[in-house]
């Protein structure tokens, strides 16, 4: 215990200053092991910052996951995993996917590998290129040069983005406006009621990391485009917003729903004291997972912990 306060210390001191305390956050009484149903609907479901050696909070967040696929496959409802980036700690080398994501998410004997769509974080570009990350996952990643892509899905339109594009030193501004100018001309060319984003960097957070400005020229285009949902990783707690646009002003008429899930099994931290505008839903201490039901014009989410049981029921209809 004691090497682990000094170590958490130490990595705080690396990234510039002390995270935020963590103070489990405790059940509602409203927490039941059932699970947010939608007739007819397709199911994403996922996390972000994921697989460390040291921990097991991966090895129970892939139980949940690979639970509710085999749920779903048994009740033939179309499932998608999503990644959202910092999948294999610490720097997404091919030795950390082998010891550390293949142990957990990427074991073989469950189903997560068969549906998973990832998405890059800061941590994969710790090795050069994020190249470990684009052999493992190969054409699942999408363009090695890009790391961005989309799909149909059931009937939303989804977007994994490349939040590293806009942040991260080693792209530059041709790198950005290619990734801004395609997701542009897709929302255009791919026209959907329903859509969802995601991508490791939130514009929007009350943690550790705080908000990530550099998002805002992506988040103005989703905006723009009509996108309903956004999912994020980054910093390691749970956290939904109220639907908004980039400017933080509360728009529930056309506003960006934003649901931060960086608890997929890297460890776990806390709030700052002041939390960013119109953060409505907080877990933190908990790892655990998002499941969105994707509706023909509807969705809802859930919370799903390392025991199963359901947290901050949500949804909304599309714009």
């Amino acid at each position: 215990m004691r090497w682990a306060l000094l170590c958490a210390f130490a990595l705080s001191l690396i990234a510039g200053g002390c995270a935020p305390p963590v103070n489990t956050t405790p059940p509602p009484a409203d927490a039941p092991a059932e699970e947010v149903a939608l007739s007819g609907a397709s199911v994403i479901i996922g996390a972000g910052d994921i697989a460390r050696c040291e921990s097991t909070g991966d090895d129970s967040t892939a139980a949940i996951v690979d639970s509710v696929l085999k749920a779903d496959s048994a009740a033939k409802v179309e499932d998608a995993v999503v990644a959202i980036g910092d999948l294999a700690y610490q720097s997404g080398s091919k030795r950390d996917f082998i010891d550390c994501w293949n142990a957990s998410w990427g074991d073989s004997t469950k189903r997560i590998m068969k549906w998973i769509h990832p998405a890059p974080g800061n941590h994969e570009y710790v090795s050069p290129g994020a190249a470990p990350y684009f052999t493992y996952f190969g054409a699942r990643a999408g363009d090695p040069r890009k790391g961005y892509y989309a799909y149909d899905f059931g009937e939303w339109r989804v977007y994994a983005l490349n939040s590293e594009i806009p942040l991260n030193g080693r792209f530059g501004m041709e790198d950005r406006t290619a990734q801004e100018d395609w997701l542009r001309a897709d929302l255009k060319d791919h026209p959907k009621k329903c859509t969802v984003a995601y991508l490791h960097r939130s514009l929007f957070s009350s943690g550790y990391h705080g908000d990530q400005t550099g998002m805002h020229g992506l988040y103005a285009i989703m905006y723009a485009g009509g996108v309903d949902l956004v999912l994020a990783g980054h910093d390691h707690n749970y956290e939904r917003f109220a639907p908004m646009n980039p400017a933080t002003m509360l728009d529930t008429t056309a506003g960006l729903t934003q649901i931060v899930v960086g608890t997929g099994g890297a460890e776990l931290r806390g709030f700052r004291s002041q939390l960013a505008r119109n953060s409505r839903y907080r877990i933190q201490g908990r790892y655990g997972v998002v499941k969105l039901t994707l509706g023909a014009g509807a969705w809802r989410s859930a919370f799903i912990d390392a025991r199963g049981s359901v947290w901050d029921r949500s949804g909304g209809t599309c714009h």
